[in-house]
């Protein structure tokens, strides 16, 4: 008799993917793809993949689980408003894209008639509203609740401030039609954050909301619960392989890097705070569960600016050829974003596109540190987190894994003497995520946090252990 299985789901932008997993040993039974076809009928895509799995297969097994995830249409759109840019504001950003969404503007202090355009104008599927910490300012949020109040906005309210206030701000809302939720602040007091509340309310939002505004719910019938946003179960797999289970032994502090072809996102789990006691923690509180999404250094939609963000002498130097030679082969890609990379030049352009991407993003999600002046004399302070000292570094991607060579890419997160103020790892061991299943991953670990584990595990390779070439097309047709 075999041993159940599950079947994990993502609904991607692209693609409709899906892993099938033995639960008896956490082994992958195998992958399956179809057209992504969220925009006419959804079931169509998911046929599709169930077809493509069962001929790999042979036969469908009985699923025990029939989890799912989806970044479709664009992913889970969010504007976030709060008080002031560097506190509240940036604590309601970071809430936001730790639940997975994807954050199309922010707004801080008291909104203005062209703010209240330009939320409107990006269409969100929610808005995380919150100001002031409990007992501080009131009068902002008040006031950016009746801006909004005052809109055609049909989307959910999430609100997160205040608590002296919040029941004001949801009757403001409330009595203009508005679907409000209530939760905790996601800043109670200065240098406090607490952002995992108004994760979970985005999370409760997008499985009662967006599943029918997106469309999965025609779906329904291929899975038994649409649990997350996928960069949210990516995020949950970064944190079961950090901490392990009652079993199973984490990695402990780690970095984990998606590089796509529209952004590319960096996840850490890890307190980050000042690894000598020495120096100065400054700024707002860095949350242990953390991801960011740079939206400008997607693989093939911002070719152009990663280059002019790394420097086209630099990109030049790693790919081993000329700055008019990167000028032709940006206009290949801008002449065609779905083009792969063929010949040795293109493919070692685009890997020095990828490594300099994979610099720049964990870059900005690392801390610095640098020397202030204060009226003791001058010490060292630390902004955001230190990750110098993170053991395990992970990669997923499609630059990544099928690249000649991952290495030199993955190399991109690593400290350099060139920035000594970065915080980015200093000696991890690198590892890649080779059949893409930590979304996957991330979706049993709940029900079945073990069997996730060493499902995920069972995916991760070292840097220079991939498979050969030979191997590539199997691998190249069971993801993306």
């Amino acid at each position: 008799m075999s041993n159940p299985a599950a079947l994990l789901i993502d609904f991607g932008s692209t693609y409709t993917k899906l892993r099938a997993v033995d639960l008896g040993d956490g082994t992958l039974l195998g992958a399956g793809q179809g057209p992504s076809t969220v925009t006419s009928d959804i079931t169509l895509g998911m046929q599709t993949a169930l077809d493509n799995l069962e001929e790999r297969l042979g036969a469908l097994p009985d699923f025990k689980y029939r989890l799912a995830s989806s970044s479709a249409a664009g992913g889970l759109k969010m504007v976030t408003v709060g008080l002031v840019k560097e506190l509240t504001a940036e604590a309601a950003r970071l809430a936001a894209l730790g639940a997975g969404a994807r954050l199309v503007d922010t707004f801080s202090y008291t909104l203005t008639k062209r703010d209240i355009d330009s939320v409107t104008a990006n269409e969100p599927d929610i808005i995380l509203l919150a100001g002031g910490t409990d007992g501080g300012n009131s009068d902002v949020i008040l006031h950016n609740a009746e801006m909004l109040a005052a809109t055609e906005l049909t989307c959910p309210f999430i609100v997160a401030g205040n608590r002296s206030v919040v029941d004001d701000v949801e009757i403001i809302l409330r009595d203009a039609g508005k679907d409000v939720r209530v939760t905790d602040n996601v800043m109670p007091a200065l240098g406090s954050l607490e952002t995992e509340p108004a994760r979970a309310a985005i999370r409760n939002v997008f499985i009662e909301r967006i599943v029918h505004a997106k469309g999965l719910d025609r779906a329904h019938d291929f899975f038994d619960q649409l649990l997350m946003p996928t960069p949210a179960a990516v995020l949950e797999a970064a944190k079961l392989l950090s901490e392990g289970t009652q079993d199973r032994e984490g990695f402990g502090p780690l970095l984990l890097v998606d590089i796509g072809g529209a952004t590319t996102d960096v996840y850490s789990v890890a307190d980050g705070e000042p690894t000598e006691g020495r120096i100065l923690q400054q700024g707002l509180p860095e949350p242990y569960l953390k991801r960011t999404v740079e939206g400008d250094l997607g693989m093939r939609h911002n070719a152009g600016a990663i280059v002019e963000t790394a420097g086209r002498n630099v990109v030049a130097r790693h790919a081993g050829t000329t700055e008019d030679e990167i000028e032709a082969l940006l206009e290949e890609i801008s002449r065609d974003i779905d083009h792969l990379p063929g010949g040795a030049n293109e493919r070692a352009f685009d890997a020095a596109l990828a490594r300099s991407a994979i610099q720049i993003a964990v870059t900005r999600h690392a801390g610095t540190v640098e020397i202030v002046h204060t009226v003791n004399g001058p010490v060292a302070a630390q902004r955001g987190k230190d990750l110098s000292r993170v053991k395990t570094v992970i990669g997923t991607g499609g630059a990544l894994v099928y690249g000649d060579t991952p290495a030199s890419i993955l190399s991109g997160c690593l400290y350099s003497g060139d920035e000594p103020a970065s915080l980015r790892p200093r000696d991890p061991k690198q590892l890649l995520d080779k059949n893409y299943v930590l979304y996957a991953a991330g979706l049993l670990a709940e029900a079945e946090p073990e069997v996730a584990f060493d499902f995920a595990l069972e995916s991760l390779v070292p840097v220079n252990g991939m498979p050969g070439k030979e191997e590539e097309h199997e691998l190249r047709i069971t993801s993306g």
